[in-house]
């Protein structure tokens, strides 16, 4: 089975986004976080993070890339339940049981996704606020096309 991890490529994500997620964290979409937001609550960094971040299960932070990798049955259930108590703690789900359902299916749709791509995929997202509601569309890099220089910063320390 597979999932996504994030990636931290540079700096950005800690200049750009109000929690960014460490490199390495179990990913989803998080597309859910704004199914309710107004186009006036989309500014500054949570515009960014509503624009292009996927949420972090471990620490519910965001990042812009994500990798395609394999993950374990023993680590695909600790996510469940992670993200069913974040429903509960953060986004008020009555309790565990009507909100690990709810986390199963969003991180079964992120592993839908990823079976789809080679590990070491870079993936994308982009989010739209509509009158129907979240749209999202997501770009791919496969890991032979995704160069270092297509994502890092060069300059110098002068």
């Amino acid at each position: 089975m597979k999932l996504a991890r994030t990636l931290r490529l540079d700096v950005s994500d800690q200049n750009v986004f109000e929690n960014p997620a460490a490199s390495g964290e179990w990913a989803i979409s998080g597309g859910f976080e704004f199914s309710n937001w107004q186009p006036s609550e989309l500014t500054g960094k949570a515009k960014q993070a509503f624009s292009n971040g996927w949420y972090s299960v471990e620490s519910a932070g965001r990042a812009s890339f994500v990798g395609v990798t394999s993950i374990t049955e023993n680590e695909l259930e600790t996510l469940r339940r992670t993200l069913a108590q974040t429903f509960v703690e953060i986004y008020g789900a009555p309790d565990i049981d009507a909100a690990y359902p709810v986390a199963c299916e969003e991180i079964q749709q992120m592993s839908e996704m990823c079976e789809d791509f080679e590990d070491n995929t870079l993936l994308m997202v982009s989010r739209e606020l509509t009158e129907t509601g979240v749209e999202e569309t997501y770009r791919s890099r496969a890991p032979e096309s995704a160069s270092l220089e297509a994502f890092a910063v060069h300059g110098s320390y002068d």
